[in-house]
């Protein structure tokens, strides 16, 4: 609204000019949020000129991640999937994050039952037609699934929502610049806090959907909480390293999500709840 109002009173290049201002001072100083979005309709040289005098003034790339110019030759302008989802996640991020999450959590758990299944049954039954389908599928569960839709939707979207915007503000605080934003947000996520949290919060959780005690929890996170951890830094790594690069903060948590579905089916199928089910059995 605030840059609406500046083009609206200035000329042409002094309403960009004083909007590139007014947003580097507050991406600077840390004010609002820290993901930025403007519409110019001005000629393609002044915008261009103004960018480019913005880009070289803040190098450690503050506005090449936080502000997007959103022009007639952009492609989210073009494609009206992208405009629809980026107005929703403007508008409502977290509602936006949730929803995401329920399907592609969904997603990774429908794909690390039904792929490994159909190609064992398919082995195993090579000359009758037919019945490797209909066993995958009376096998399906469900109830698994329901599972991990509730824990991407309730649980997780939300707190990785938090995670990406503290994220960011502390990368901020912390003066850290250029290319080792990339690899401050990618240590720190990886080895301090978040990868611990959320590897535990995933496995607790499970637990706690399938009515396991808090002892059996407990000792199922102890067990594999190292093995996973090694396995997420294999995997995430290099994700997290382009993903902070290269993709602004508002859309880091749904590059995230998508990687997530093959992320998904590897826990689902190096953890399944069926093992899980069979130990509490032993157990009792």
């Amino acid at each position: 609204m605030l840059f609406r109002h500046i083009n609206k009173a200035a000329s042409t290049q002094t309403g960009v000019a004083a909007s590139l201002c007014v947003t580097s001072y507050m991406l600077h100083h840390g004010s609002a949020n820290y993901s930025r979005s403007f519409t110019s309709n001005v000629s393609k040289g002044a915008s261009s000129n103004l960018l480019q005098y913005a880009i070289k003034k803040y190098p450690h790339n503050i506005l090449r991640r936080n502000v997007h110019i959103v022009s007639k030759k952009d492609p989210v302008k073009r494609f009206t999937f992208f405009r629809w989802y980026n107005e929703h996640l403007e508008t409502n991020p977290i509602k936006t994050k949730m929803i995401t999450g329920a399907v592609l959590w969904g997603l990774g758990d429908i794909v690390a039952q039904v792929v490994p299944k159909f190609f064992e049954e398919k082995k195993e039954e090579l000359n009758e037609r037919g019945k490797s389908s209909q066993s995958v599928l009376s096998a399906y569960d469900f109830s698994r699934t329901g599972r991990a839709v509730f824990f991407g939707c309730i649980i997780h979207a939300p707190l990785a929502h938090v995670h990406y915007n503290f994220l960011e503000s502390l990368t901020i605080r912390c003066g850290v610049t250029g290319l080792g934003i990339t690899a401050f947000k990618t240590v720190v996520e990886q080895f301090v806090y978040w990868s611990w949290f959320s590897n535990s919060l995933y496995h607790g959780a499970m637990g706690a959907m399938q009515g396991h005690s808090p002892t059996q929890i407990y000792d199922r996170i102890a067990d594999v909480l190292w093995d996973t951890q090694k396995a997420q830094w294999v995997f995430w790594i290099p994700v997290q390293l382009l993903n902070f690069r290269f993709v602004p903060v508002c859309h880091q948590l749904n590059v995230v999500l998508l990687t997530s579905v093959v992320w998904t089916a590897l826990l689902s199928a190096w953890y399944p709840p069926s093992d899980e089910t069979k130990e509490k059995e032993i157990d009792n």
